[in-house]
C-alpha cells in the first residue's frame, strides 16, 4: 500500500486509515495491540491532523499497522516545527504565576484532587507527602481516572518509590475498567532526556520551575488552563506510550533510589 502520492489535502496518516477502512477507534485499538499502549480515538485524530507529533514507539506502531515508511506517513508533522500551546496563545493560557512554595503545593494538590478523566504527573523528584497523598486519594476514589506517572530516571527520593508502590498497591496496572487501562507508570530513557515536570489534569495543570536559590529546587510555577492542560495531557501520555514500562512492585523495587 503506497499513500504518498494522493493530493487531496488528509495527511498520509489519515490517507493510510482510510485505506484500510479503519475507523478512528479501531485503528486506535489496532495500534493498542502492537505497542501496548493506551492511544484513543482523539489522540489519533490529533496526530492525522499535526495538532500533536507522534511519539517514536507509536511511530514504529503506525509504520507497521499501515505497512508504509515514516517519512510518508509523518511528513506532515516533521514539515515544521511544532507549535507550543503557549506559542500559539501566548500568557492568556497562564491563570496565575505561582512565586511561594506553599502555594505551589497547594495548586498541584488541587490539581490532583479536581481530576476526573485524565491526571497526567512527570518528573521524578516529586517528595512532598501532601502532592502524593492527594494523587492516591484521587486514584482510589475515582475508578475511571486513567493516571499516568512519567518519570525521567529513577525516583531521586524513597517517598516517591513508595508512592509508585502504593499505586501499584491501589490498581493492577494489567486490569481494565471498561476497557480501559487506568494506570501507566513508564521511565524515560536514556536517561540524558530532558525532564520535564508538570502535573495536568482535563481543567487545569501545574508547571513547576527551577528556583532561583538551587540547582535541584522548584519553589515557584504557573497554573495553567484547560486549554494548555489538556496539552500536557496529551504530551504525557505519549511520553508514558513511549517510555519502558514500570509496572510490577518487583520493577519499582529494582529501581535505584538516590537518597533514602
Amino acid at each position: 500500500m503506497s499513500v504518498a502520492a494522493d493530493s487531496n489535502t488528509d495527511s498520509a496518516l489519515k490517507r493510510a486509515r482510510l485505506a484500510l477502512n479503519m475507523t478512528l477507534e479501531e485503528a486506535a485499538d489496532a495500534l493498542n495491540a502492537i505497542t501496548g499502549g493506551a492511544t484513543d480515538a482523539s489522540l489519533m485524530s490529533a496526530w492525522e491532523s499535526g495538532r500533536r507529533r507522534t511519539g517514536k514507539r507509536n511511530r514504529a506502531g503506525l509504520c507497521q499497522l499501515y505497512r508504509e515508511r515514516p517519512e510518508v506517513l509523518f511528513a506532515h508533522q516533521d514539515g515544521a516545527e511544532a507549535t507550543s500551546v503557549l506559542e500559539s496563545s501566548g500568557t492568556a493560557v497562564v491563570v496565575k504565576v505561582l512565586t511561594r512554595w506553599t502555594d505551589l503545593v497547594e495548586a498541584m494538590v488541587d490539581v490532583a484532587a479536581g481530576a476526573r478523566e485524565h491526571l497526567v504527573v512527570t518528573g521524578s523528584r516529586s517528595r512532598e507527602k501532601a502532592y502524593l497523598a492527594a494523587i492516591e486519594t484521587a486514584v482510589a476514589q475515582h475508578p475511571d481516572l486513567v493516571h499516568y506517572r512519567v518519570l525521567y530516571g529513577p525516583p531521586r527520593h524513597r517517598v516517591l518509590a513508595d508512592h509508585l508502590l502504593r499505586l501499584l498497591e491501589l490498581r493492577d496496572p494489567s486490569a481494565r475498567r471498561n476497557g480501559v487501562k487506568t494506570l501507566h507508570i513508564g521511565m524515560v530513557e536514556p536517561t540524558e532526556a530532558l525532564e520535564r515536570f508538570f502535573v495536568a489534569s482535563e481543567t487545569a495543570a501545574v508547571v513547576p520551575l527551577p528556583s532561583f536559590h538551587g540547582a535541584e529546587g522548584f519553589d515557584g510555577g504557573v497554573l495553567l488552563s484547560r486549554e494548555a492542560a489538556v496539552g500536557l495531557v496529551h504530551h504525557g501520555r505519549e511520553a508514558c506510550a513511549s517510555a519502558r514500562p514500570v509496572e510490577t512492585i518487583e520493577a519499582v523495587r529494582a529501581l535505584p533510589v538516590r537518597h533514602n
